[in-house]
């Protein structure tokens, strides 16, 4: 009962950690987009930065996904 209930606990940090994770990586793949687009010449580094930020929100949100089921 008591590794029952440690299990859960050790579950619930995980997802929320990743759920937090996840916002931020929305937000900062947002705001690099915003740049993008206010841009009129956005430079290779900016774009790239676009694209990793991207991927990893959606891998996060691929494994979040994942919890889920």
């Amino acid at each position: 009962m008591f590794r029952r209930r440690t299990i859960r606990r050790i579950r619930k940090e995980r997802e929320e950690k990743l759920l937090a994770l996840l916002m931020a990586c929305k937000e900062r793949w947002l705001k690099q987009k915003r740049l993008v687009e206010d841009s009129i010449d956005p430079s290779e580094e900016v774009l790239y930065q676009l694209r990793l930020a991207e991927a990893k929100y959606m891998f996060l949100l691929k494994e979040a996904r994942k919890l889920k089921d």
